[in-house]
């Protein structure tokens, strides 16, 4: 039985009360340019330029702490969010349809965070 291949982490979005600070800090880091996106859901959005490779951004809302999120890309969000759950996830985000695909939030207590991708074909 040939094994399933891994689902890649397709875009890391960075979760902080102080975008600002978080930008200045990344650009001088680590040389990461960024640009405003109309996010339309009333949060400010930063978009990161890191290449090809990956998407990237900055999410300023009420985050206890700054916190890195990774989305995974997936072939059924609905379903690995099922599974997330029979699994002992909490759903923070239920599976939601956005311009360019559908999204969903998990948090397991010895695992984390993590966000689920589909994008639209």
């Amino acid at each position: 039985m040939t094994p399933k291949p891994a689902q890649p982490v397709v875009h890391l979005e960075l979760h902080t009360g102080d975008l600002a600070h978080a930008r200045a800090y990344y650009e001088r880091l680590c040389g990461w340019q960024s640009e405003r996106i109309a996010a339309g859901t009333g949060c400010s959005y930063l978009a990161l330029e890191w290449g090809d490779a990956m998407g990237g951004g900055i999410v300023e809302c009420r985050a206890g702490r700054p916190v890195w999120l990774p989305y995974v890309e997936v072939d059924d969000v609905s379903e690995v969010t099922r599974r997330a759950r029979r699994l002992g996830a909490a759903v923070l985000l239920e599976p939601r349809e956005g311009p360019a695909g559908w999204r969903s939030v998990v948090a397991a207590p010895a695992a984390g965070e993590i966000a689920f991708w589909q994008p639209k074909r």
